[in-house]
């Protein structure tokens, strides 16, 4: 008896239908789904373009206390680095045998400064800051940069418009599986 092409590919939908549904189960009988309300509690990224971006502002004073409290510890009184990352400098580094990468000289885009304090900073208690000590974090690490003036507030609208030293410095990658990925040039 002949097996036609339409029933084998029938057969094959049965079987990976049955993979999938039993893939699906739960494995070690705990947990549950997530819940939309716990999701959302979870979807706190800000992407480049900065339409993300909460409600909140910060002015660069304000930033200046916050991070002799909360974050001159790690990086340093002016962010010039200790145990933590630099976040000051390095401009004009990028293409020399001993690039500095910190904020004012690497990093492309102002809104994600704001998403990566939120997400995971201070170190020993990631998320508790308030969106308006962020902003005053990030408006004080720019104004350290000389990238926003010392009377700066920043919100969602003028954080966005912040434009960083290397942000034409990264290019698109070109491979089909990279999805259009930014890369640096020259790397």
């Amino acid at each position: 008896m002949r097996t036609s092409r339409l029933e084998l590919a029938g057969a094959a939908i049965i079987v990976l239908a049955a993979a999938t549904a039993a893939y699906a189960q739960p494995k070690y009988g705990f947990g549950k789904p997530a819940t939309p309300a716990e999701i959302a509690a979870w979807n706190i990224d800000v992407d480049r373009d900065g339409k993300a971006l909460p409600p909140g502002k910060g002015s660069v004073a304000q930033g200046h206390e916050l991070f002799d409290a909360q974050c001159a510890s790690c990086h340093g009184a002016k962010g010039e680095g200790g145990l933590g990352d630099k976040l000051v400098g390095g401009q004009g580094t990028l293409a020399t045998p001993k690039p500095v990468k910190t904020v004012g000289s690497y990093w492309p885009y102002a809104p994600t400064l704001f998403d990566y304090i939120r997400r995971a900073m201070p170190l020993n208690a990631p998320q508790s800051l308030t969106n308006d000590q962020v902003y005053a974090v990030s408006a004080y690490i720019l104004n350290l940069n000389g990238l926003v003036p010392e009377n700066a507030t920043l919100d969602a609208k003028s954080l966005a418009a912040v434009k960083m030293p290397n942000r034409n410095g990264f290019v698109q990658d070109p491979r089909p599986d990279a999805h259009n990925k930014a890369c640096m040039s020259n790397c």
